[in-house]
């Protein structure tokens, strides 16, 4: 029928009809909070391009996680920065690595908070790159390995979930396998599937300090143009054992998170990387918007196009406004 018998205003004149009938509910089960850690103690070094975010050494990590966790925040997803480094990550497998520290730490002092382990060596080596160097460029086979152990180590130390990012060929097969020859067959893993090599991660290499000294990480991120190729990604990580896809990052991939759950019937996180959040925070610094407004609008807008779970540096600035 059309106007003016339809009047699609109707239902919008009323706080309480708008509710009623509203399609996308953003709540705090939705949320992931990421956060860095590095050895020493009462280290909070801020990171400068992530405003109100900052490096924590294990004890002010373990504070930070008790105020996340009484406002509500369920689940935080954990990177290393390790007092060392080596040409292929190595440290990262240790068991008094630094993610490995701060998981006993975390467990220790909050059991039900729900602790995921990002798993890559971008953060481990010396060269910033995703795993062993040969012929210049990464090897794919012999990082698998790694990946393994790092895994393994992480699940030794108590987390509750792995999320492997580097982006390797059947690198998901490879950590399943390492998991279940360990007894850790119930260890769920979310994959990072559809990982665009972005200019997003700007900030994120400071945090973490895994900036590549060479070269990009073209070569084994995917071709922001392509879309057709995140399906294939998608569908392989499911065939090789992943629980939960991700694709990274969100804002400009809205369309690829939309395509993978039409396709896909298995859920979906996204992340809303580092650039996203910092372009947000630099807008608001000079008072051109209202942060709040367009935090919920574009968290609103990432679980709108398909992701049933977000991971975000918003997460402790919008937490009290879900319920």
């Amino acid at each position: 029928m059309a106007f003016p018998i339809t009047r699609l205003r109707r239902l919008r004149g009323n706080e309480v009809t708008r509710n009623m009938i509203r399609e996308t509910q953003l709540t705090r089960n939705d949320l992931i909070m990421p956060l860095f850690v590095r050895p020493g103690k009462g280290v909070q070094n801020p990171i400068n391009s992530m405003p109100g975010n900052f490096q924590l050494s294990v004890d002010l990590l373990v504070e930070k996680c008790k105020e996340l966790y009484n406002k509500g925040v369920q689940s935080v997803l954990l990177f290393g920065i390790p007092e060392h480094k080596d040409e292929h990550g190595l440290v990262a497998c240790e068991h008094n690595g630094i993610v490995q520290q701060a998981t006993r730490a975390i467990k220790k002092e909050l059991p039900d908070l729900y602790v995921i382990a990002d798993v890559c060596n971008c953060e481990y080596t010396t060269h910033g790159h995703c795993g062993s160097i040969i012929n210049g460029d990464v090897d794919n086979d012999s990082t698998l390995i790694t990946l393994g152990k790092q895994s393994v180590s992480l699940a030794e130390a108590g987390v509750d979930m792995i999320a492997p990012s580097d982006m390797m060929d059947g690198r998901v097969g490879h950590i399943r396998k390492a998991l279940d020859d360990n007894d850790f067959s119930n260890m769920p893993i979310m994959a990072y599937s559809a990982k665009y090599a972005s200019a997003f991660y700007g900030p994120f290499r400071d945090a973490a300090e895994s900036a590549p000294q060479f070269g990009n990480r073209a070569t084994y991120q995917m071709d922001p143009a392509n879309s057709n190729e995140a399906i294939r990604e998608v569908e392989l990580d499911i065939f090789e054992g992943a629980d939960i896809v991700m694709v990274k990052p969100a804002l400009s991939y809205l369309d690829i998170i939309r395509k993978v759950k039409d396709t896909f019937n298995i859920p979906i996180c996204a992340y809303n990387v580092s650039g996203e959040f910092s372009m947000v925070k630099a807008a608001a610094e000079k008072g051109w918007i209202d942060e709040n407004r367009i935090t919920l609008e574009i968290l609103t807008s990432i679980k709108r196009a398909g992701s049933d779970i977000i991971i975000s540096y918003h997460t402790q600035d919008i937490i009290d406004q879900l319920k």
